[in-house]
């Protein structure tokens, strides 16, 4: 009898779930829903980096999503043996005693801080800060130092510092703290302890200071020098982790019933979606895998015996099976890469919002029509003009720095810069600016890499870029030097996912093999141009004078501002 697994991938502005064939990772069903409250903008500030998200948009998309693809696929329940869950990351929620998100209990209802604190949220900024320098100076552990030496306002602990800080009644109601992609998976399964529920290895490793050589997560006293309540919240938490290959449970009754699904369906640990796409496209040792949206993570296996007491700088993270059991899982990535020229859209079109749909020239339908052609055809405009601009021609220099610098060294007070402008400089010359900026702070990740001594062979591209924009894939191979091929499957996170699932469920013996046989096939292979190389090697040196340039003003206005307080 065929058996038959699911991928659940919440990104950041929709879930998708794949109904997936275990023997050879053939596509079934697919559905996507986008989350309606994110949509609309609530709970959201962007101009203070706030970014939260209402559970009720991922509960109610899980459910559309897995009804749809058990529908649409016709296979009989019961041969849906297995679902896990990818998620964003670190993108914590605080929960009841029971599991339940705060936001879903009275009088939190409406308050952004009980709700899930986004990956791309940056208010956290200070308190991460205040992590880095206590792990330095405390006198103990430096429970950064597999973290690449720098903690992230992105992620868990700066977050949960900074809410309950700023929040008395969320601090004092919050039972305990969950990534989203344990949360979802608590939520499916029949195992509801949440002292006993397995969390997540992949999230805890990068994000919360999680390592077996200190047995767990950061201790009390030192979480206690940052805030009582976190050192209280830690009793509430976990010691032990799980990799992505084992089974958190099997999927609960009431959520059997609303699936159409059985409870012998095996609901599998969760982890984030990077760490999962990089098992959808076939990742192995010295292979770098790039997942390419909004932002970008970069993902790498090494063995043990490679990297054994090493600590790789200023990336994401080195965890011990995150991606692969008995491998090491290395991150790192960038806060902004679909998101900078996303920026340049929504600075272009500035006049359709607040000139053309207020004007009384032309009727509303045409208003929307025109408004619908120019949204849908700027990007592609603006790409094919910019390809046609000689390198020889004067092109502005940009940083990708648009929503901080995750890596190397991760810096969330960053800011973007563009320099070089003249009369002479039209919209397809910042767009092509722009597109090297992003191209040139992916070169300095993998420099970072290979300084470090882990060597890359091989580039895989996945995600919505890396399949739409040739022209920023051969930039990349132009840039780095390096072929790039590019995955296949439109949902390579959510395919990893399916076959962390397959695993689980006793279908194959280990992550590698299934990969191998449900892994994405390749689509596309971009070379690098010997006459640009050289060329872009000229523009990234200017790239890093603008870089340090900015940075070091950054750093020198705070220290101003620090010394007069």
């Amino acid at each position: 009898m065929k058996k038959y697994v699911i991928g659940l991938d919440y990104g950041t502005d929709s879930v998708r779930a794949v109904l997936i064939d275990s023997e050879n990772g053939a596509e079934l069903a697919t559905s996507v829903s986008y989350y309606q409250r994110w949509k609309q903008g609530k709970f959201c500030q962007p101009e203070e980096n706030q970014f939260r998200q209402h559970p009720s948009d991922h509960i109610e998309g899980l459910q559309q999503t897995i009804s749809d693809v058990v529908r649409e696929s016709g296979v009989v329940p019961e041969t849906i043996v297995s679902i896990c869950i990818d998620t964003t990351g670190s993108s914590p929620i605080p929960v009841d005693r029971e599991g339940i998100a705060l936001a879903l209990t009275p009088g939190f209802e409406e308050n952004p801080n009980a709700m899930m604190v986004l990956w791309k949220d940056h208010t956290s900024i200070d308190e991460a800060e205040e992590i880095n320098h206590l792990a330095r100076n405390w006198g103990g552990e430096d429970y950064t130092k597999f973290e690449g030496g720098i903690y992230s306002s992105e992620w868990f602990w700066a977050k949960i510092l900074h809410i309950n800080r700023q929040d008395e009644k969320v601090k004092n109601s919050a039972y305990s703290w969950m990534e989203h992609c344990d949360y979802i998976t608590f939520l499916l399964s029949d195992h509801q302890d949440l002292k006993t529920f397995k969390r997540s290895r992949c999230a805890a490793g990068h994000k919360a200071m999680w390592h077996e050589s200190w047995g767990g997560l950061p201790s009390k006293e030192f979480l206690g020098l940052l805030d009582p309540s976190l050192a209280e919240l830690r009793d509430r938490l976990y010691e032990k982790t799980y990799t992505s290959d084992e089974v958190a449970g099997n999927l609960n009754q009431e959520w059997a019933e609303k699936l159409g699904l059985t409870t012998n369906t095996v609901i599998t640990v969760g982890t984030f979606d990077a760490h999962s796409g990089a098992v959808g496209a076939k990742v192995e040792e010295n292979t770098l895998i790039r997942i390419m949206g909004t932002s970008t993570c970069d993902i790498m296996v090494a063995p043990n015996e490679i990297i054994q007491e090493k600590t790789v700088k200023g990336i994401c993270g080195q965890v011990n099976g995150s991606v692969i059991p008995g491998l090491i899982g290395l991150e790192a990535g960038q806060s902004a890469f679909g998101d900078v020229l996303a920026w340049y859209k929504d600075i272009l079109t500035w006049p359709v919002h607040n000139i053309l749909m207020n004007s009384n020239v032309i009727d509303n339908n045409q208003k929307q029509l025109l408004k619908e052609e120019i949204e849908n055809n700027l990007i592609r405009n603006l790409t094919l003009e910019a390809e046609k601009i000689p390198l020889s021609e004067a092109v502005p220099i940009a940083l990708d720095w648009i929503n901080g610098r995750r890596t190397p060294d991760a810096n969330q007070e960053l800011k973007a810069a563009i320099s070089n402008l003249s009369l002479g400089t039209k919209a397809p010359h910042i767009f092509k600016a722009l597109v090297n900026a992003i191209c040139f702070g992916s070169k300095k990740i993998v420099d970072r890499f290979e300084e470090e001594g882990v060597k890359i062979n091989k580039v895989i591209g996945i995600g919505g870029v890396a399949r739409k924009s040739p022209f920023i894939m051969q930039t990349l191979a132009n840039v780095l030097n390096m072929p790039i091929v590019v995955a296949a499957s439109d949902q390579a996170p959510a395919l990893g996912a399916a076959i962390y699932a397959a695993v689980s469920a006793g279908i194959y013996p280990n992550v590698q093999e299934a990969s191998r046989k449900m892994g994405s096939d390749f689509e596309a292979e971009y070379f690098p141009q010997a006459d640009q190389v050289e060329k872009y090697t000229e523009l990234m040196s200017q790239y890093q004078i603008l870089a340090d340039f900015t940075e070091n003003n950054i750093k020198a206005k705070k220290k101003q501002i620090v010394d007069s307080l």
